[in-house]
């Protein structure tokens, strides 16, 4: 039975991203998967890194609680819209402050390499954008999957990490809408 962690990364509940996130968790209970789920707005910490990785800051109760979610799941869905390129500043915070050197990955000895902590585990970007996919990827390289995908989740181990983009959003109509909602609904049902 798959274990799937859904991480809600937008810090509005009256988004869309929060649509996408019931839609596509009513697919993957009707599935019948494992199911938890992360909401980051709803987690009280620090999303600062203050003294970066010379000096430990304690992780406050609902990092240690995501964790452990984090450590409990084979399947990661990360549902986050594109600003400036990238992550929303508090889902960026929220890797900051969690995916740390001991939890997520390990350096090595007297080595430029590293241990992959989540190695075994895959996952899911759903990201919304404001532009269609194409032009993201061709104008801009797509950073913020670059980040999310490859500079965080493979860097600890984390593969296979598909990626489906919904958009634009902006100016789109309620059918087209409904459209992307049924789409996610059933990567749930798929658990992808």
């Amino acid at each position: 039975m798959k274990k799937i962690l859904l991480i809600n990364a937008h810090p509005n509940a009256d988004s869309f991203n929060f649509a996408l996130f019931e839609a596509y968790k009513k697919g993957a209970i009707a599935a019948g998967a494992e199911l938890k789920e992360i909401v980051i707005k709803d987690l009280k910490f620090n999303p600062n890194l203050q003294f970066g990785y010379q000096k430990r800051t304690e992780l406050e109760p609902d990092l240690l609680e995501a964790w452990d979610k984090i450590q409990w799941a084979n399947h990661l869905v990360w549902i986050h819209p594109v600003w400036w390129g990238g992550l929303p500043a508090i889902s960026k915070g929220f890797v900051d402050r969690l995916f740390l050197p001991g939890f997520a990955f390990k350096y090595r000895d007297n080595s430029v390499w590293w241990d992959k902590l989540l190695a075994g585990k895959t996952a899911h970007i759903i990201t919304t954008l404001d532009q269609p996919s194409w032009y993201y990827r061709l104008a801009f390289g797509r950073p913020s999957v670059n980040q999310l995908k490859k500079s965080i989740l493979e860097f600890c181990g984390v593969k296979p990490v598909k990626v489906t983009y919904v958009g634009p959003i902006r100016n789109s109509e309620l059918t087209t809408r409904t459209k992307y909602l049924e789409k996610i609904e059933l990567l749930g049902k798929g658990l992808k």
